[in-house]
């Protein structure tokens, strides 16, 4: 059963209209202290001139970001349109939504957003036939007023008599722990302090299971390097320095560690990663000091449990299987050569979710989903019809429940909730939202195009009919193309804004992602990294080849491991786009391993020192060291926050000042850094449309283009 999700407005930074006159004068940027500073590896000097700005708490860096922000807002506020686009994107996204619904005791609790709330207000009513009668249940938007205070993971006890949610400050991963009861409406027992990389996962309503690492006495947790995370439980009525410790820490060493009981709370299951692959462990609630038991000891695949019968344990793993399967085993004898195929892999990779007594096996199929319900012996009930080609999300109940409610969406599909009968397999419409917004008015294409060694990529292109092929559209090409996660299709209200003036949108599925499985995800990884590069440049010259767009209005963008893509493309085809807009990227492939959460991402990237071969392939793609005097760099924004405990913000502050010193052309080369903000946790509504708007307005005026003409 899957826990209350809270839906903040999310939205991935994604053109006809006549030439606008572009202001080319001289920026005066800050200029940033160096320092002789230099890595050696293998006997090879890497230069770091700008390693002062790592340390972003220093006053010499806070006065750098300071006069960034200057030098970037009195950019900004010069492109005349600026403000119609915001007033326009408000106007988007000014619409009633609601997630999916949940059912937990005798109440349906759901996420509502009257329009422009900062974050979702969550409800709760006895009658779904009437929303509007429900009642509030937790407003996140009084936490803090300026919010900064942000509501993230959730979790219900399963008779629903407790709630648990965790809370970010400033957008940082470090998350406190709160508990209400549901009847009363109070908070019960003490805050827990400083969870990182967690969820809540209830043992009845005795206590929960939480991870977090213990940072040192002095040490700043926003730059600590985590390593040793820590499973613990809680028992409620007692302090939080009783919990006792699970598993984990210096006893059994794992970056990330997860802990989750199963539905009948027979069992915890304990997940031990480095990076994406993990060891699977069990512990028999059910009997006193029972011992954790290791299904899986080695870091070969992935899995999990999905759910249990008794002591049949039904597992949810891509071992043996590069597209996943599920299978299913006794938990007195667990290990991987007694599992038996449940759902046996196909040529579509599988995602296995729970509810009702079933499972729902969703494929992705060419990146877009088919659903299907299965019993527990593996045989095919029913296919759930989809209204369209696209994604739908939300397949879970308890195991006595005869209901659910899930979304589908796609890029002109805005989310849309149904009522699904788990028995009888019917489908029908529950709430969809009120836009005015015909979706004919699109079109949504989805082409095969060849990388540099010939592999064929998908990619989606989006536009508005009666939009002219004629290679002068504003295009926004986004991409990721890591750590085996998928682009899908789904709905923005905001992107609306860039079709709607005659834009562009196109996504394509880059290896490195898990559009087609692990073994796609592995062609885009370490010393195959070069290829997600390949795929996106491919994808750009595909769309100038095809008169979709040309070089002077493309503008490539993409955050965190899609920032480390964007100052990849860039630096390596520079000639490519007119702007590039990298967020909060992996900028310094040297280095990103030793702050806060990065050695953990190893497994996709390889570390310096790792060998002399890896370090060369890392030196010569990383956006950083890949800077040269004398070349002309497309317009660039750089995108970073102050409170990103995920990828260290100092990575991109380098990054910027270094475009800056070096770059030969008049193209701008802009910083902009986040206040009381995360790796994007903790951007409120407000900051979201400020982001897009600043994002929209740079790439149109540096297209020379007025949208608005």
């Amino acid at each position: 059963m899957k826990q209350l999700l809270v839906i903040t407005a999310a939205f991935i930074f994604f053109g006809c209209q006549s030439k606008e006159k572009q202001t080319t004068a001289t920026i005066n940027y800050p200029t940033a202290k160096t320092v002789d500073s230099a890595d050696v590896f293998y006997g090879i000097k890497v230069p770091d001139p700008y390693r002062g700005l790592e340390n972003y708490s220093t006053p010499a860096t806070q006065q750098w970001i300071k006069a960034e922000n200057e030098t970037t807002e009195s950019y900004l506020e010069k492109i005349p349109f600026r403000d119609k686009i915001k007033k326009e994107l408000t106007s988007l996204i000014n619409y009633s939504r609601i997630s999916d619904p949940e059912k937990h005791g005798d109440y349906y609790y759901f996420g509502k957003n009257s329009g422009l709330q900062n974050q979702n207000v969550i409800y709760r009513t006895k009658n779904l036939a009437d929303t509007s009668s429900a009642e509030v249940f937790l407003d996140p938007n009084t936490f803090a007023n300026n919010g900064a205070v942000s509501l993230q993971e959730t979790s219900f006890t399963n008779d629903g008599t407790l709630y648990a949610y965790m809370i970010s400050n400033g957008g940082s991963d470090w998350r406190d722990i709160l508990v209400k009861n549901t009847s009363t409406g109070s908070l019960v027992g003490d805050t827990i302090k400083d969870a990182k990389f967690s969820g809540v996962s209830w043992k009845g309503d005795e206590g929960f299971y939480y991870s977090t690492y213990d940072v040192p006495k002095g040490e700043n947790k926003l730059t600590y390097q985590t390593s040793h995370h820590t499973l613990y439980y809680h028992k409620m009525g007692t302090p939080q320095s009783e919990d006792q410790f699970i598993f984990g820490g210096e006893k059994e060493p794992h970056r990330y560690i997860g802990g989750y009981t199963t539905e009948d709370d027979h069992y915890l299951i304990i997940v031990g990663a480095e990076s994406n692959n993990n060891e699977l462990y069990i512990k028999d609630l059910t009997k006193e000091n029972a011992p954790i038991v290791p299904i899986v000891k080695d870091y070969n695949s992935i899995q999990s449990v999905a759910d249990n019968d008794g002591s049949t344990l039904f597992i949810y793993t891509n071992r043996n299987a590069p597209n996943y399967r599920l299978v299913k085993v006794d938990a007195s004898n667990p290990s991987p050569e007694n599992w038996k195929d449940v759902i046996p892999e196909t040529k579509n990779v599988l995602e296995v979710s729970t509810g009702g007594g079933y499972f729902f096996a969703t494929y992705m199929v060419d990146v877009k989903n088919k659903v299907y319900q299965y019993d527990h012996d593996g045989r095919q009930i029913r296919e759930i019809a989809l209204p369209a080609a696209g994604t739908a999300s939300g397949f879970s109940a308890y195991k006595d429940q005869t209901e659910l409610y899930y979304v589908f969406t796609s890029f002109t599909y805005p989310a849309t909730i149904y009522h699904y009968n788990i028995k009888d397999g019917s489908s029908s419409l529950f709430w969809k939202p009120s836009l005015n917004f015909n979706p004919d008015d699109y079109v949504t294409q989805q082409v095969f195009y060849s990388s540099k060694d010939s592999t064929k990529i998908p990619m989606y292109i989006v536009y508005k009919k009666g939009v002219e092929l004629n290679g002068k559209n504003p295009t926004w090409l986004y991409g990721y193309g890591g750590f085996g996660i998928s682009l899908l299709p789904t709905f923005s209200s905001t992107r609306m804004e860039w079709l709607e003036h005659g834009g562009i949108y196109a996504q394509p599925n880059l290896r490195g992602g898990g559009e087609y499985g692990e073994q796609w995800h592995l062609a885009g990884t370490r010393m195959h990294k070069q290829n997600v590069f390949d795929d996106f440049i491919a994808a750009a010259e595909y769309l100038i080849k095809e008169k979709y767009t040309s070089s002077p209005y493309l503008a490539i963008a993409g955050g965190s491991n899609g920032g480390l893509l964007v100052g990849a493309t860039m630096t390596q085809r520079p000639d490519l786009m007119k702007v590039a807009l990298p967020g909060a990227g992996v900028m310094d492939m040297i280095r990103y391993n030793k702050f806060t959460a990065g050695a953990g991402w190893a497994y996709d990237y390889g570390t310096a020192e790792d060998s002399l071969a890896m370090f060369k392939y890392l030196l010569g793609y990383s956006p950083l060291q890949n800077i040269k005097k004398g070349v002309h760099y497309p317009a660039t924004l750089v995108w970073a926050a102050d409170h990103d405990d995920r990828v260290e913000p100092g990575l991109s502050f380098k990054f910027a000042a270094t475009l800056q010193a070096d770059n030969a052309g008049n193209n701008p080369v802009l910083m902009q850094i986040g206040h009381n903000v995360g790796h994007w946790t903790g951007m409120d509504l407000t900051k979201q449309i400020s982001n897009i708007t600043d994002q929209y307005a740079f790439a149109w005026y540096n297209m020379g283009v007025n949208p608005f003409k």
